[in-house]
């Protein structure tokens, strides 16, 4: 199911804006008129402010009423009292969209969110798009430029920016990427996003044709759900989303809070979010320039196959073990390349070259032939030329002129490292590394450069790892609603998580619930010994902690005394009406423990933990999440990422275990997580994995009001 594509030219390319509080005098408004005309915007302005007759030449009207035509966007820089009036005339004159700077709503205090969810409501009412408020504003390289902060003419690239922080859009993402000749298609700054999303963004821009990645910074969003559907969208589609999500540190998140008024969400939850749909996660800003750089100038390899020819040897050895920490592989150089590298006097090999190949300082003179021998083996995907000596002097331009010519001749990405001098004796003259930045994608630091190689190449991973999957939006349809047959507020008892757990086909235990000792021992008979005896009370949920389980009873007397035993236990700490019984398993053994689990998210409403069960819980720390729900593909990477995985395929006391059975389990438990919304905790401890498969020994389900 393919997402409907807002209609969004007219904030990006509109042929007439009205300015709502046009002055000279304001930063934001005088400077966003300044930057419009200034940078090329060749359509109506028509500025609005009655306290004015003229400004930029042009009359200023009153309101936007007075305006003589029905302009495509209107800007809005009025007091925050004024908004919800100036976009509900905008939206009644037929105005498409609205674009709202000024601050002090939902991130100001409780008057600004009022202000700000009528304004949400308003822009329904009316049919009008609003971006913000509390943005910065945006702009299209090849369209219009509509923002205060932006100190030159923006250059057409094929990156679209869309950024939940407005002076990071501009002062620091389009500025940093100006300096390094990195071009954006588009850049918005989406504000408190009363009314158009971050997701709103991504969809429109993964259609156009203008753009060929979409980075993205984030904060928080207030729906997940639909983030998770776009990307996945447009990663499959061929798109590639790259982002930056703070909010990993309590501070970062409390900042966020004060600026945005947005909860970041747990990053666990975020990790897997992006893992599941596609999107590459990337730490900072410089990294996401050279990653993003990378996608918009090259097409995606084949494969992970790299070949690295660097001048320097310890580059050379350095590149090495960054490609090894990045999964990327590095086959020999061997048959009829090495040995034209061989015959090559400049390079004063003997004996056999390497991967990385090491061509010294003399390989700079006879890079084109050092190329055309690595290109036209076809054992590699892409090529990395580290270059490490001066990018200013005359050998320089030589060298740039010539990886210049290897790069176009390319049928695959040739990613360039330089890594030598960058300062010229002359500062008027632009260096030769400078001038070669200008055409193609130049990385001055050997990680940022194996970094975008393993970008691209894990675009492809990724794509082809979820072909063949469940789109997101066909996993959530398939998700139905059980909350109506569930009771609400409290811990479960056995029958009721029982029941809940068959909806889903997730296999527990043949389990006895038993109100005396010689009922559990009769049930303890009929399972045969040895078995467990555990309490039922969802008062008491955590029964091992409180010593109301017995293992290991081994004949009828024993069943009889574990029962008094627990039931003793159980009364000292809670009423009898609160006791629901005592329950009588089969005792297995073998197999291997896992614990599966769901836990309440403020933002993505629930996430599914898996990693090994029992006693390893904490003595491993080790799990993965899943934001639920997921396929079974998915649910192998999961347990594959866990020492469970590891456990499961190299038992010690035993043959192979299927991890494709507890995958299943594992969807199965997602889909519960997805369709039952009022589980807000439930806990499958241990799970046992043997060669008949899983099963829940023990569970304990909490829901919510």
């Amino acid at each position: 199911m393919s997402h409907k594509v807002p209609a969004l030219d007219p904030l990006f390319d509109p042929g007439s804006v009205a300015v709502v509080g046009a002055s000279p005098d304001s930063f934001y408004a005088g400077n966003l008129i300044d930057n419009l005309l200034n940078y090329g915007f060749d359509g109506a302005l028509y500025p609005v402010n009655p306290n004015r007759d003229e400004v930029w030449d042009r009359t200023c009207y009153d309101s936007i009423e007075d305006v003589p035509e029905t302009v495509d966007l209107v800007v809005v820089s009025v007091p925050r009292d004024y908004v919800v009036d100036v976009v509900r005339s905008a939206g009644q004159r037929g105005v498409p969209a609205a674009l709202v700077v000024t601050a002090g709503f939902s991130e100001a205090d409780e008057h600004g969110a009022e202000l700000e969810t009528t304004l949400a409501r308003t822009a329904e009412e009316v049919g009008i798009h609003v971006v913000g408020p509390n943005c910065i504003g945006l702009m299209a390289a090849r369209g219009a430029t509509l923002t205060a902060t932006c100190s030159r003419k923006p250059n057409p690239g094929k990156i679209a920016l869309v950024s939940q922080s407005g002076a990071l859009a501009f002062t620091t993402f389009f500025e940093r990427a100006a300096d390094i000749d990195i071009d954006f298609s588009h850049i918005v700054s989406t504000g408190n996003e009363a009314d158009l999303t971050t997701s709103d963004y991504i969809t429109y821009l993964a259609a156009q044709e203008t753009v060929d990645v979409i980075c993205v910074y984030v904060e928080g969003l207030n729906d997940p759900e639909r983030f998770m559907r776009v990307a996945d969208e447009a990663t499959r589609n061929g798109t590639p989303v790259l982002a930056v999500k703070i909010g990993q540190s309590d501070i970062a998140e409390e900042a966020t809070l004060s600026h945005t008024g947005s909860l970041t969400g747990d990053d666990d939850g975020w990790q897997a979010a992006f893992r599941q749909t596609g999107v590459q996660r990337v730490p900072d800003i410089p990294d996401l320039l050279s990653r993003a750089s990378a996608h918009a100038n090259y097409d995606p390899p084949k494969g992970n196959n790299i070949a690295i020819a660097s001048t320097s040897g310890g580059l050379a050895s350095l590149l090495a073990d960054l490609a090894d920490e990045r999964g990327l592989n590095l086959p020999d150089i061997d048959g009829e390349t090495e040995r034209t590298l061989l015959d090559m006097e400049e390079l004063l090999t003997f004996g056999e070259f390497h991967n990385p190949a090491d061509i010294r300082g003399y390989g700079a003179e006879v890079l084109p032939e050092i190329a055309d021998a690595l290109l036209a083996d076809d054992a590699y995907d892409a090529y990395v030329f580290a270059i490490g000596l001066s990018g200013v002097d005359e050998r320089a331009a030589n060298v740039a002129a010539d990886l210049e010519g290897i790069v176009e001749r390319a049928d695959d990405p040739v990613f360039v490292l330089w890594t030598g001098r960058k300062d010229p004796l002359d500062q008027t003259k632009i260096p030769p590394y400078a001038e070669l930045r200008q055409t193609i994608p130049l990385y001055e630091d050997p990680s940022r450069c194996m970094d975008a190689v393993a970008s691209m190449t894990e675009l492809v991973a990724s794509r082809e790892r979820r072909a063949d999957r469940p789109t997101r939006a066909e996993l959530v349809k398939f998700c139905n609603d059980f909350d109506k047959n569930l009771p609400q507020g409290r811990v479960l008892t056995w029958a009721e998580s029982e029941n809940l757990l068959s909806m889903f086909d997730v296999p527990v235990v043949e389990t006895h619930r038993t109100s005396n000792a010689d009922e559990a021992a009769a049930a303890a008979e009929a399972l045969g010994f040895p078995v467990v005896l555990k309490l039922d009370s969802p008062a008491l949920p955590h029964r091992t902690d409180i010593g109301a389980v017995k293992v290991g009873i081994d004949s009828a007397d024993a069943a009889r005394t574990a029962f008094d035993d627990i039931m003793d236990t159980a009364l000292s700490n809670t009423d009898r009406a609160a006791i629901e019984g005592v329950l009588v398993q089969p005792m297995i053994d073998g197999g291997v423990e896992a614990i599966l689990g769901v836990a309440p998210d403020e933002l993505f409403g629930s996430l599914v933990t898996v990693g090994p069960g029992g006693v390893l819980v904490e003595a491993l720390d080790d799990s993965e999440v899943l934001v639920p729900p997921f396929s079974t593909a998915d649910a192998k990477e999961a347990i594959a990422a866990t020492a469970l995985g590891e456990l499961l395929e190299h038992r010690r006391d035993g043959p192979a275990l299927s991890i494709d059975a507890l995958a299943n389990l594992l969807v199965s438990v997602g889909d519960l997580a997805a369709s039952a919304e009022s589980v807000s905790e439930l806990d499958l401890n241990p799970v046992f994995v043997t060669e008949d498969g899983p099963v829940v020994v023990d569970a304990l389900v909490r829901t919510g009001q």
